[in-house]
């Protein structure tokens, strides 16, 4: 962007503040208000490429076959506005709304005209979530212009894709040694987090971690007679939930994933703590080579009346 470029939008910005704290209506502002549909036709006469792209969009066919009230009638100015005073000043980027960051558009005009339809299930969340708070625009996440992926019109062929795009660390988790089978296709990002709010941080689909993960790994559920406490805190006490470099996504391998807490109980002289081993300590092989499941297998709980030490 040039500095005139810069300079003239400073100006712009300036001077709709002034407006608006005087009570003063701009003559631009004016010309939008006063705005008045011309129809895809004229719009098609500049943006060939655009409406080409756009007739394979689950908008352009509901809009055109099938609209539901006279808005989406309007086809391309149910989403960008009137355009009659774009169509007399197209250098004036103020008289349309556009979807793109160079555009101009604040994120916040942009998003209500996606949310006048969209709203309700999914997108009920959405004020006040963690995207809508970083001001992440609709069209950051979707391109409506364009059938890039099969579902969602998204801007890459998939959901997890999409969320790569910004996300690059979880992206980087699911490449280690033990994974969610996101890479493979059994799932995606959207199958843990609803992207449009919800009623947890992290956009979890269900209330807590436990729950969401109970709700594949049902046999971990319980309810048990003996309950682990970490495990009946947060599953994530134990497992990485994007990926790990120890098997089955732990946060340490085993034992010593265990003796983090486990220090100073019956197999105290066993352990492969420091102290141990600068006490001549001789740790078992069956600790350290098969872990402390061998003796402890049902680790998340049991129902066994001999079960408060969750032995086999």
């Amino acid at each position: 962007m040039s500095l005139r470029q810069l300079c003239r939008r400073g100006l712009a910005a300036a001077a709709l503040a002034w407006s608006a704290w005087l009570g003063v209506v701009l003559p631009s502002t004016v010309q939008a208000a006063e705005a008045s549909y011309v129809g895809e036709a004229v719009c098609i006469r500049c943006h060939v490429f655009e409406a080409r792209h756009f007739g394979h969009t689950l908008h352009a066919r509901t809009f055109r076959q099938n609209p539901r009230n006279e808005r989406e009638r309007q086809l391309c100015e149910a989403c960008h506005g009137p355009g009659s005073a774009h169509v007399a000043d197209t250098a004036n980027r103020e008289l349309l709304i556009g979807y793109t960051r160079r555009w101009g558009t604040p994120v916040a005009r942009q998003n209500a005209q996606c949310l006048e339809c969209h709203q309700g299930r999914q997108r009920i969340f959405w004020p006040g979530s963690a995207h809508a708070s970083a001001e992440v625009a609709c069209s950051d996440c979707h391109n409506p212009m364009a059938r890039y992926s099969e579902s969602g019109l998204l801007r890459t062929a998939g959901v997890s894709e999409t969320c790569y795009t910004c996300h690059a660390q979880q992206r980087a988790e699911f490449r280690k040694r033990s994974h969610m089978p996101l890479p493979e296709g059994k799932m995606s990002c959207g199958s843990c987090h609803n992207p449009h709010g919800s009623a947890t941080r992290p956009l979890l689909k269900t209330n807590s971690v436990n729950e969401l993960c109970a709700s594949c790994h049902a046999e971990k559920r319980g309810p048990y007679l003996w309950e682990h406490a970490p495990v009946r805190e947060n599953c994530m006490n134990c497992h990485e939930s994007h990926g790990s470099n120890h098997e089955m996504l732990l946060v340490a391998p085993r034992p010593f994933l265990c003796q983090q807490c486990h220090t100073n109980r019956t197999h105290q002289n066993k352990l492969v703590t420091t102290v141990n081993q600068a006490n001549g300590g001789d740790p078992s092989t069956w600790l350290i080579g098969r872990s402390c499941q061998t003796c402890h297998a049902q680790i998340h709980g049991s129902n066994h009346p001999a079960g408060v030490r969750f032995l086999r």
